[in-house]
């Protein structure tokens, strides 16, 4: 018994770790166009903004454990805010690397899936998404928020398990590609809000008074950690 179940957990392992071959350039593009046509249009990024909003809360909440702060609760909200909250000292190294991993988390996320499916570690990213998607459920505390994993997650678990390679090898693609390139457009939307009185106490404004450092200054980290991992990702994507 104890044999076979570790021949089976090995065999999950290989398939797991495993590579699988790329796609066609064509697959490649065309999943490009895919998270293009659902986060210019404003109408489509309305929606689909919940997913960035996902990564930006999970990367606040995965940054708060790493540096030592305990993670009271995640909330998403259906206007695609949310608010992530953790106890700790107010202050300190620990507090601003917590406040700056929102905004860099969805393009860096984007970044690491480029670097595996660069590799042919296809279904390593829809399991490691996968992964990371059931623990940020557990600290969800709203109904809208629950509902918007639970669906996310689904969507991850139902490809990877009930579909071929060429079907997740599309999807792993366009998953990754809208990471990256919806992972550019918050910042600027912030921005423009900021420039109109609003969004008073946003992240680059945490950011400010935890280091006295402009906001602008933040506003630049946050731009240029998104486009350089939009470039490096998509040179990764389209193997050049």
């Amino acid at each position: 018994m104890d044999s076979t179940a570790s021949a089976s957990l090995a065999s999950l392992w290989d398939e797991v770790s495993g590579t699988q071959p790329d796609p066609d350039l064509w697959v490649v593009t065309a999943a490009l166009v895919v998270a293009l046509a659902v986060v210019v249009p404003h109408p489509l990024w309305r929606l689909s903004r919940n997913a960035i909003t996902i990564a930006h809360e999970g990367g606040h909440g995965l940054i708060a454990l790493l540096t030592g702060r305990t993670l009271t609760g995640i909330r998403l909200h259906s206007d695609t805010s949310g608010l992530t909250v953790s106890r700790g000292k107010p202050h300190g190294l620990g507090m601003i690397l917590t406040a700056a991993a929102g905004y860099t988390a969805p393009p860096l996320l984007g970044l690491g899936g480029a670097a595996l499916l660069g590799a042919g570690r296809i279904t390593l990213l829809l399991w490691l998404a996968t992964a990371l998607l059931v623990a940020m459920l557990v600290m969800i505390r709203n109904a809208y928020g629950a509902l918007t994993v639970f669906v996310t997650g689904g969507t991850f678990v139902l490809v990877s398990w009930l579909t071929g390679p060429q079907v997740q090898a599309a999807f792993a693609y366009v998953v990754v590609w809208f990471l990256l390139v919806g992972g550019v457009r918050p910042a600027f939307e912030l921005q423009a809000k900021r420039a109109r009185g609003g969004a008073g106490d946003s992240d680059a404004d945490q950011l400010s008074r935890l280091t006295h450092a402009p906001a602008g200054l933040w506003f630049f980290l946050f731009h240029a950690v998104s486009l350089c991992s939009l470039i490096g990702g998509g040179r990764w994507l389209l193997g050049v």
